[in-house]
């Protein structure tokens, strides 16, 4: 169960049976140098952080099967127990909350695995010198920022770490692009089978990434207000030279809305394109069997004729009855029908092939 119970006190932490191991990486640097260290306990933070309060500290932490220690950690920090129960239930939207000298971020982490969008959550706490993130899975897409801070790229040791606040959150936003444009591909390969075969199995398809696409929207508007509340509320953990940085992001938000909303408008006509393949086709299907039908119809009213037996000689009275169908004893009477019929069948074929029906419904066929 991710969620508390219903009636639980508030700020209890419910943790997950599957929840994974305590695992905590930290980095803390400067603009001349960095640091990269295995942490295993609050201990280990603590001697770190008060250790170098002059530098940059950013706790990576990873896995939420020890409830102790995420109330140590949230006591040491001053972070409320509410928003640890936001961390540990990972079903949160993306918001931002300041409170007691941090500001609290959670944002959602979007990777595609077997053409399945996994929807996980980063939660991030920034403080006056340090950056907390904490995850209930150990893969994440945050290797572009360590390796900055690793090789001393751009401005990231030069800038507090409001900045790596900032960048980690970006990075999660600039990974909905690719997720995007995949999803762009497949819809374009899916206008071109339904074009030429629309089957249900397409239409599946379809419905599936509208689906995502209403998940994608969801997020996104979520996103761009939580990077609206960072522009507009004035966060004292925030800089000024920061806040440059967050309006980008926040352009970016815009900009993956409108290319969800441009994909949405596809499913739809993809939708229609659907419905109107699958119409067209049944209009070839009716006009083949209307073909084949008027063809049949006078043979069928021909044997069907043929086909009463009415008998010439009475056998009771033996009474002599001329007109029963003298031509079922005429010796070519049989042949004459069949060629009767073959005309007739050529007959209809010619008039079929000048107004074009049959030739349209030998091209279905």
């Amino acid at each position: 169960m991710r969620h508390s119970p219903p009636g639980a006190a508030p700020g209890a932490l419910n943790i997950p049976a599957d929840a994974l191991s305590l695992n905590i990486h930290s980095f803390y640097y400067n603009e001349h140098e960095f640091h990269e260290a295995e942490l295993h306990s609050l201990n280990d933070i603590r001697a770190q952080f008060e250790s170098k309060p002059q530098m940059n500290h950013w706790f990576d932490i990873k896995g939420f099967s020890n409830k102790q220690f995420l109330e140590n950690l949230a006591d040491y920090f001053k972070i409320h127990r509410l928003q640890m129960e936001d961390v540990v239930n990972v079903y949160q939207r993306p918001k931002a909350e300041e409170y007691m000298g941090h500001v609290f971020f959670t944002s959602r982490v979007l990777a595609e695995k077997d053409v399945i969008i996994q929807n996980d959550q980063l939660s991030i706490f920034l403080g006056k010198n340090f950056v907390i993130t904490l995850q209930d899975k150990y893969e994440d897409l945050l290797d572009p920022i360590r390796d900055r801070i690793r090789q001393g790229k751009g401005v990231m040791r030069r800038m507090s770490s409001d900045y790596l606040a900032y960048s980690l959150m970006d990075v999660v936003i600039d990974n909905y692009y690719p997720l995007l444009e995949r999803l762009g591909d497949r819809l374009d390969d899916l206008q071109d089978e339904l074009m030429s075969n629309p089957t249900r199995d397409a239409l599946n398809r379809v419905l599936h990434i509208k689906k995502d696409l209403i998940s994608l929207r969801r997020i996104m508007w979520s996103e761009r207000d939580k990077m609206n509340d960072v522009l507009r509320s004035g966060f004292a953990e925030v800089c000024e030279a920061t806040r440059v940085y967050f309006r980008d992001t926040y352009d970016h938000c815009i900009q993956l809305m409108d290319i969800v909303e441009s994909y949405k408008e596809v499913t739809a006509s993809l939708m229609d394109v659907y419905h109107s393949s699958v119409s067209n086709k049944l209009n070839q299907v009716m006009k083949v069997l209307t073909i084949i039908s008027t063809i049949f119809i006078p043979l069928t009213f021909i044997v069907g004729l043929y086909g009463m037996n009415f008998s010439r000689v009475d056998p009771e009275t033996g009474h002599f009855n001329p007109m029963n169908m003298p031509e079922l004893y005429s010796p070519y009477g049989y042949i004459t029908i069949c060629i009767i019929m073959v005309v007739i069948v050529i007959a209809q074929l010619i008039f079929f092939l000048r107004r074009g029906g049959w030739r349209k419904a030998s091209c279905f066929l």
